[in-house]
């Protein structure tokens, strides 16, 4: 899909490998020439989990009990917590569904769209896809696992223009983000080669070497690619 659509550049990668960075300076490059907006296509669970575990006294064990339902959400081989907890995740998917639509409204309308994360099919339960990637144990949850993997179907369908995809190695992203979970971080790290978003031009980069190189190398990639489109 994309026909009569503007652009859209989506940078994505690892908690810590500077998407956020990144991105903000993509778009200002971008707005230089043509008309440009971002769009953050994550959920924000991650702080906002960390900022209920700053609340006094219930906020660790409220912070610890929702880690765990995340952790359990996003393991393939773990079944699914309940109802509850996959109507919340159906809910989040279904508000990142709303936010998508947005841009492609946007992105009808002839901006170009650079994006801080994409949803994709490849990786279940992280780096923006479907949330309830755990093991369906009653027959409502495996339809209630089938409605989100269907909105992520239909948003993966739309293949960016450019996926610029950062690599950096976990002690890295430890230093930068030292309250996050090194396991959790290890396995983000370690699946980001496998982010294919639907066969979509991909441009890797290394997002260890200096920053202003590393920039150089996504202006020159998207400039390209918007030449192209």
């Amino acid at each position: 899909m994309g026909g009569d659509l503007a652009p859209l550049i989506a940078v994505v990668g690892s908690d810590g490998s500077g998407k956020s960075t990144l991105s903000a300076d993509l778009l200002a490059h971008i707005q230089k020439t043509r008309a440009a907006e971002s769009g953050y296509l994550g959920l924000g669970s991650g702080e906002q989990g960390r900022r209920i575990g700053r609340w006094p006294i219930i906020g660790p064990p409220l912070h610890r009990f929702l880690d765990g339902i995340a952790d359990r959400l996003r393991e393939p081989g773990e079944p699914i917590p309940g109802a509850l907890a996959a109507r919340y995740a159906l809910n989040k998917s279904k508000k990142r569904r709303a936010k998508f639509d947005a841009l492609l409204d946007q992105r009808r309308a002839g901006k170009v769209i650079v994006t801080d994360r994409y949803p994709q099919l490849e990786v279940p339960g992280l780096h923006d896809g479907p949330i309830l990637a755990g093991r369906a144990t009653t027959p409502r949850l495996a339809a209630m696992q089938a409605e989100e993997r269907a909105l992520y179907a239909e948003m993966a369908a739309y293949k960016p223009t450019l996926v610029v995809r950062l690599h950096v190695d976990v002690d890295t992203v430890m230093l930068r983000k030292p309250d996050h979970d090194r396991a959790l971080i290890t396995r983000k790290v370690e699946t980001v080669p496998l982010l294919t978003f639907n066969g979509a031009p991909i441009v890797d980069i290394d997002a260890t070497i200096p920053y202003d190189e590393e920039l150089a190398v996504a202006i020159a990639a998207v400039d390209r690619a918007l030449a192209e489109g």
